[in-house]
């Protein structure tokens, strides 16, 4: 028996550790959330979400509270990676660079052109804009040796990039009537955060206690609170005052804060986030559903807009020589990929909630074109690279 529990608890810790996993989960986690809302517990799923616990009812602590830890997460991958990882130098943030700024304007674009005339729906121009990094490198990492190791280094590096991109777009252009004196202590707290790194200071729990200051005047500010974790990011330690060693060889606070959260945001936050509002009630769902300019203008952004941004951009980016392509890759491996890059399930619902925070219906038509836009660019993609060359002996000059 004991020898039985061993395996399993192998298999599970091997399961965990896996890229996929947190994706795995996720798909999970939204499929039991249509099963649910589409089945006779729908009554008591959307009466819990709608509950008040203390000021917030249920959704707002799961929307508002707990992913203001998914974006603390953000931000220290965020910095580590710019600071100390795949996006150090500007050789090595160029294409991806381009991509990610590409993979946001077409998918903008396309939704623009489709609701520019309908002034509270243009309102969710940036929902397809980003791509779910969970879900994307999941899927990759489902199909193996197919994919160059340098293609999941690209989709990382531009995922990265692209999540700096939907925080700023939540900061500037969904933020309510600005609050000038929270605004104002928030800029306090963020100096006295920055002064502690400065004067070396590597406990984690100042930061951690002033962070919770910050969120509180960051809300009342009128800029959404999640924006503080990546703020509070910014400023936790990564490189260590002792000699100028890498954090390589000496653990830092950013680190180990970026380890506790490992698992508990892509296997307990994000999941019930996932869980929380990919509940979509199909009850009196007709073909217009499908049709409107909301929907289409969602998926279509998703899955037409991010391979153009993405693939084209890279395309041009190599042929004109303004960056390199990745190793090993052939044009099909990064078409795949930027089809990957459709995958826009949780930073693209929870821009929906934010642009559309008091209208259920424009909510529900948001989840179903994030929902088909995902789903089409996930298969799309991977069977693009299940069919694409194998990496071995594909030179970087044939893209």
């Amino acid at each position: 028996m004991a020898s039985i529990f061993r395996v399993r608890s192998t298999a599970l810790r091997r399961f965990l550790d896996s890229e996929a996993a947190g994706g795995i989960v996720l798909m999970v986690a939204a499929a039991l959330a249509l099963l649910v809302a589409n089945s006779p517990l729908a009554t008591t799923y959307f009466a819990v979400l709608k509950t008040y616990v203390g000021p917030l009812s249920v959704s707002h602590w799961i929307n508002d509270g707990l992913m203001a830890m998914f974006f603390l997460l953000v931000g220290l991958e965020i910095k580590r990676e710019f600071v100390d990882g795949q996006l150090s130098t500007w050789s090595r943030r160029i294409l991806p660079g381009l991509c990610a700024a590409g993979g946001m304007a077409f998918p903008a674009l396309i939704f623009a052109s489709l609701n520019w005339s309908n002034h509270e729906v243009i309102r969710g121009w940036a929902i397809p804009t980003a791509t779910d990094i969970a879900f994307a490198l999941g899927v990759l990492s489902l199909l193996g040796s197919r994919v160059p190791a340098s293609m999941k280094i690209f989709l990382a590096a531009l995922a990265i990039i692209d999540d700096l991109g939907a925080v700023l777009i939540i900061a500037i252009f969904y933020t309510n009537d600005l609050q000038l004196w929270a605004l104002a202590g928030a800029g306090i707290v963020m100096g006295v955060l920055f002064g502690l790194n400065r004067c070396g200071v590597r406990a984690l729990l100042p930061y951690l206690l002033l962070g919770a200051v910050l969120s509180v005047l960051v809300l009342l500010s009128g800029v959404h609170a999640t924006v503080a974790g990546v703020a509070l990011a910014l400023t936790i330690p990564l490189v260590s005052p002792v000699g100028g060693q890498s954090e390589h060889t000496v653990h830092s606070p950013l680190h180990n804060l970026e380890h506790a959260l490992a698992k508990f945001v892509p296997f307990i936050i994000i999941p019930i986030f996932g869980f929380a509002n990919a509940g979509v009630s199909l009850k009196g769902v007709d073909a217009s559903a499908l049709t409107n300019t909301l929907t289409i203008g969602v998926a279509g952004g998703l899955m037409v807009g991010k391979v153009i941004g993405v693939y084209g951009t890279a395309l041009i980016a190599v042929k004109f020589g303004l960056a390199d392509a990745p190793a090993n890759a052939a044009p099909l491996h990064v078409l795949g990929v930027a089809l990957l890059c459709g995958i826009g399930f949780t930073m693209s619902l929870f821009i929906g909630l934010l642009a559309f925070p008091d209208n259920q219906l424009l909510q529900d038509e948001v989840k179903i074109g994030i929902l088909l836009g995902s789903a089409l660019s996930a298969v799309l993609g991977t069977l693009v690279l299940r069919f694409s060359p194998r990496p071995g002996g594909i030179e970087a000059r044939s893209f």
